[in-house]
């Protein structure tokens, strides 16, 4: 295999790679994966509460569910914060 053949397919595993980084960023940051995790959150908790047969399992699970999201959606926030203050 010449060298250049070697470049070429070096090039093509760095934009494979670049890709899929793309992607995961994509998943990370969506809205899709948000509202997935949110749901599954309140299901859990849901679940817990009546296992551990707290009252009202529907109501009760708004709120450790919406802490969770509004923690989770705060984020980027707090990134944008670290990353102009803190991380040189």
């Amino acid at each position: 295999m010449s060298e250049i053949e070697q470049l070429h397919n070096e090039i093509e595993r760095i934009k494979e790679r670049n890709r899929k980084v793309e992607l995961d960023k994509s998943w990370e940051t969506s809205w899709s994966r948000k509202v997935i995790i949110a749901v599954l959150t309140y299901l859990v908790i849901v679940l817990f509460f009546f296992v551990a047969q707290l009252p009202n399992p529907f109501v009760n699970s708004i709120v450790p569910t919406a802490g969770f999201a509004i923690s989770t959606l705060s984020l980027p926030f707090f990134r944008d914060l670290w990353v102009k203050y803190i991380y040189r």
